[in-house]
């Protein structure tokens, strides 16, 4: 109840904003203004009362006008009306698939589409309104055809108004300009008080204080109602209902399936973006929000009303005006029926003009130029991917664009990796293993062969179970493939991790190779003989391993490195053949190293790569040979070897937990002075081995992460300091 007043406000600004966009969104596919708004009422009492996110706002959506308006012309065949009639048919049967997606848990079904694609798609759906509502912005009704051939027909739109433009024509373009400075500069101005009244609605205001300043003046209005919104005068008693006359025919059942698919994307899209506006972090429940919006569509469909989805703009909107939970956008339905109640003939005043520029903004904003720049930065394969889903939309409809733009995506996939057989032979093969490591509680979460927007969602499925407090690894050492639509997807749970008090690190990608810098690029293993520094493509950890070589006053060397022959005086190699090392920092005075890298152990089928991540320290003097272990971890290998459990006089903690070896057991047992026991007692365990001139530090079979990298060094400096005072008394005193 505190939070009442900050919902009950945030759903009234939320309001003004949804009015002229459900009016305007209903006459941009050719349906009745009211339809619009039939939407939103319907969709936010509908989610607010049985959804599964929390901010989120519901109602007609930018997504779906280019569809709707293809299944009212080619339903209706010429027949406006009775094609919105057997739309309405469409949309009832539309929520109710969305209804069964929620229950069959399909709401990862966004996830199986690649990143580039759908922004294809919304831009391709921009230009659709934009070209439509162009057209009406400058008075000119009439126009009609293919997006293509709307877009063409522009500059001869500018032309004639100019030339043969009636006063009808002029005035309604003018009002249509107006509005769309408004929309433009409206960001630009500062004004405190001027801002509490959004965009949308200030052209509500002004077009009708426009059409009122006429009867004030005794002056004869010259827009005629072809020019302005029509709504009933009574909206109860003349609702109209679906069709279902054409339920069983091919057009009938391709727009089903095309509402259902676009309306879902769009929801389970704007769901995922609103989370992350969320103040309090938490996640939605998809799959419950897919059936509360199913419903309402269901709903909204047969009282004359257009699709509910989740809309972002009105979304975000609702989060920057103190929304807390649902109940804003239960509020921002209550005041639209307040509106349409009260207003009505207000409303009736407002020029199709003015909405027509509320749209041609929203359009703009879709299929903006900084969206393709936006999308080459990230790779030059994914501009092909974007392209090809935004001209097959634009040439022909948003089902065959989506499905070119999953196609060219998994061709260039192939052709990148020149192999079809990674994705056809391992794309039903589990790829994700998930465990705690259980000293630090650490989530490990490994993935292998290849991960693209075929089979994220196995991957979300495991980040999902764990706790947003927590941190985590992801590593992608034993991958060949990552795609973009991953990188991007793990940016978002990064977001969400750090605002919960966790956080998630990828590590594995440093010897994969890339074509731009943008973190969302693709990311391909590169082959041993190649493997080359990439300082233009770091990845992150890269990127964080030499700010924290600079913070040490060390150097970063990212190249491969084949000498790696000083490792072999170890006892952990002599069993193993170590490849190459890469990703050095390392300090010439202090003798100092830490590395990632690769070895193999095993032979023939039972062959292992390995990848790990080391700390190399050579000393200023000797000290005894030895190797210390967590008990009970490499204690066989080192017996097998001829060494046997030191132990150490009054410290059986020490004893029972360490297993210590070595030739030199006298000089091993003054070497582990009291201090020097207690500080490794105190601290995570790691391997250690001397070769008598060297020590070698290791945590872990794997990859470590840049913390884990900084926890290490500062354990290895601190081991150091405290071997030092010990092995100098003792050779002193030889």
């Amino acid at each position: 109840m505190k939070n009442l007043p900050k919902n009950l406000f945030s759903g009234f600004v939320v309001s003004l904003i949804a009015l002229p966009l459900g009016l305007g969104l209903a006459i941009a596919s050719d349906a009745p203004p009211i339809s619009g708004i039939i939407a939103a009422i319907v969709g936010g009492s509908v989610v607010a009362l049985l959804g599964g996110s929390n901010v989120t706002i519901t109602g007609p959506g930018n997504g779906l006008v280019i569809v709707l308006l293809s299944a009212i012309t080619t339903l209706g065949a010429g027949d406006l009306y009775q094609g919105y009639l057997y739309t309405l048919a469409a949309i009832v049967v539309s929520g109710v698939l969305m209804l069964l997606l929620g229950f069959l848990k399909m709401g990862r079904l966004a996830d199986f589409f690649p990143a580039s694609a759908i922004e294809g798609m919304l831009a391709a759906i921009g230009w659709g309104i934009f070209a439509k509502q162009f057209h009406i912005m400058i008075g000119h009704n009439n126009e009609h055809g293919s997006i293509v051939k709307l877009l063409a027909q522009i500059p001869n739109g500018l032309i004639d108004l100019f030339q043969n433009g009636s006063i009808e024509e002029l005035i309604a373009a003018g009002v249509g300009i107006v509005s769309l400075g408004i929309m433009v500069f409206y960001g630009k101005i500062r004004n405190q008080y001027f801002q509490l009244i959004p965009a949308p609605m200030w052209i509500l205001i002004l077009s009708i204080g426009f059409t009122y300043s006429f009867g004030w003046l005794n002056i004869p209005f010259p827009l005629d109602a072809n020019y302005l919104i029509s709504i009933p005068e009574n909206v109860l008693s003349n609702l109209a209902f679906p069709d279902f006359s054409k339920s069983l025919q091919k057009d009938f059942i391709l727009s089903v399936f095309a509402i259902t698919l676009i309306a879902s994307i769009e929801s389970l899209l704007s769901i995922k973006a609103v989370d992350k506006l969320d103040p309090e972090s938490r996640r939605s429940n998809v799959n419950k929000d897919l059936k509360a919006l199913g419903l309402a569509t269901s709903l909204s469909g047969l009282v004359g009303g257009l699709n509910v989805v989740t809309v972002i703009a009105r979304s975000s909107v609702n989060v920057n005006n103190g929304a807390t939970n649902r109940s804003a956008n239960f509020f921002h339905a209550t005041f639209l029926v307040i509106f349409i109640l009260l207003f009505q003939q207000q409303i009736k005043q407002i020029p199709l003009a003015a909405l027509a520029a509320i749209l041609v903004y929203t359009g703009y904003k879709l299929a903006t130029p900084k969206t393709f720049s936006k999308v080459a930065k990230i790779g030059k394969e994914q501009i092909v991917i974007f392209l090809a889903t935004l001209l097959t939309t634009l040439f022909t409809n948003l089902i065959t664009g989506i499905g070119v733009g999953i196609l060219t995506t998994l061709v260039i996939h192939m052709f990148l990796n020149k192999s079809i057989f990674l994705f056809l032979g391992n794309v039903f093969k589990p790829n994700v293993l998930l465990f705690q490591e259980h000293e630090e509680k650490t989530y490990y979460v490994s993935v292998k062969y290849f991960c693209s927007f075929l089979n994220f969602s196995r991957l979300k499925n495991k980040l999902d179970v764990i706790p947003e407090d927590q941190n985590v690894i992801v590593d992608f050492s034993m991958c060949g493939f990552v795609d973009h639509t991953v990188m991007e997807g793990l940016e978002a749970y990064m977001h969400v991790f750090l605002k919960k008090g966790g956080s998630i690190e990828i590590v594995g990608l440093d010897k994969h190779d890339a074509d731009s810098k943008h973190p969302f690029a693709i990311r391909k293993i590169l082959p041993l003989g190649s493997l080359k520094p990439i300082e233009k493509y770091f990845t992150r950890r890269q990127v964080h391993l030499e700010e924290t070589s600079n913070e040490l006053g060390w150097t970063y060397e990212p190249k491969k490195n084949t000498q790696a022959s000083f490792l072999s005086d170890f006892i952990f190699f002599r069993t193993r053949e170590v490849s190459y090392l890469y990703n050095q920092l390392f300090t010439g005075e202090k003798g100092c190293a830490v590395f990632d890298l690769e070895f193999t152990e095993g032979a023939f089928v039972a062959k292992e790569v390995v990848k790990t991540t080391v700390f190399y320290i050579d000393l200023p003097q000797e000290i005894p040979v030895f190797s210390l272990d967590k008990e009970g971890l490499l204690e066989r290998l080192y017996k097998l070897a001829g060494f046997k459990d030191i132990m150490i006089d009054n410290h059986s903690d020490f004893n029972r937990r360490f297993f210590l070896s070595g030739e030199k057991t006298a000089e091993i047992q003054d070497l582990f002075h009291d201090e020097l026991i207690l500080f490794l007692e105190s601290n995570p365990y790691y391997h250690i081995e001397s070769n008598g001139h060297s020590l070698l530090i290791l945590k872990k079979e794997r990859l470590l992460s840049v913390q884990e990298i900084k926890a290490m060094i500062y354990f290895g400096q601190q081991l150091q300091k405290l071997l030092k005072p010990s092995y100098t008394a003792q050779y002193l005193l030889k």
